[in-house]
């Protein structure tokens, strides 16, 4: 996991060494937003880059799916294997596509397209603009909001409100709670290189779980009677918690599969028409057991857990009440 530095590629993983061992993730700096004078909502325009490895990327293709935006927004998406150049796009891996625009080996070379002095990291999720040879957006939770309403004239679902205005106060709470402490909870306990900061990740994450635990156990979603965006953003880090972040982030004290409610709550998501073709395990798992040499300088790959997801689920039991 490499990065930019003045718009040169430089392999370089994260630096902990001055913040006690604490890994701190940068924020995305291409906010552009679609339906502005410069980024019209048009069909055909807009290409999404995206790894099926990463949750923040698999947000915005969830999303893509629900809307029905499929034939008016691209997708490319990159080879699971973060390697010395960090995302690259190749064929040779099923799923994985070839980069469409310009024949591009690397995720870097867009960037550096975007902006030719670029410093940071190179991350998906990537929306971008083809007309103008740039990224519009590469912050995940704007892109989601961006594909929940801008795009609604060429939608095949433009009636889902993922962000209705009347609960939008409860949703960023949650949002809040979730993305500090799941989210990106599982990294900071994942790639800690101190066992205090470590430990303060592991509580705070499974303090939130327990948390979460409690809500689902009174209320069908979230925030409510509806889903709502903040569920899907939860999703992505729950369906990859068994799997990946178990034992390869050392978020150990239990699987989301012995929490009665988080788990039905999974299968429920899992389960909902177009989601499931979004979950790539063969590409979640090569990607991180993989690609993290710091982590398991291996690369062995696990052939299990074996993860039943379309068992049923007992969240229906609250439309009758």
């Amino acid at each position: 996991m490499g990065l930019l530095v003045n718009g040169e590629w430089q392999d370089r993983w994260y630096d902990t060494s001055a913040s006690g061992g604490r890994f701190v993730r940068k924020p995305s700096q291409f906010r552009e937003q679609i339906g502005s004078t410069r980024f019209p909502a048009e069909p055909g325009r807009y290409q999404l880059y995206v790894s099926y490895a990463c949750p923040w990327a698999h947000r915005t293709l969830i999303v893509r799916q629900l809307k029905g935006l499929q034939k008016a927004i691209g997708v490319s998406v990159v080879h699971p294997l973060m390697a010395d150049h960090g995302w690259a796009f190749g064929s040779d891996f099923a799923g994985a596509t070839a980069e469409p625009q310009f024949g591009a080996s690397f995720l870097y070379e867009l960037y550096q397209r975007a902006d030719a002095q670029y410093t940071g990291r190179v991350t998906v999720p990537v929306l971008w603009d083809k007309l103008q040879q740039t990224i519009v957006n590469n912050e995940s939770s704007e892109i989601i909001r961006m594909f929940n309403q801008a795009f609604d004239r060429f939608a095949e679902n433009p009636q889902l409100d993922l962000y209705p205005a009347a609960l939008r106060a409860e949703i960023d709470a949650v949002n809040e709670r979730v993305y500090n402490a799941v989210n990106n909870g599982v990294y900071r306990a994942g790639f800690a290189t101190s066992q205090a900061a470590y430990q303060e990740a592991y509580n705070e994450l499974f303090a939130a779980l327990d948390w979460l635990e409690q809500r689902l156990a009174a209320q069908r979603y979230l925030v409510g009677t509806q889903i709502t965006e903040a569920d899907w953003r939860l999703f992505t880090t729950l369906v990859r918690f068994d799997a990946v972040y178990v034992g390869h982030f050392k978020c150990n004290r239990q699987r989301i599969a012995d929490f009665e409610n988080l788990s039905n709550y999974l299968r429920e998501l899992y389960q909902l028409p177009g989601v499931a073709s979004t979950v790539r395990f063969d590409h979640i798992k090569h990607h991180y057991y993989a690609s993290h040499t710091s982590i398991n300088p291996t690369r062995v790959v696990p052939l299990g857990p074996e993860l039943n997801l379309e068992a049923p689920h007992d969240r229906d039991r609250f439309d009758q009440r």
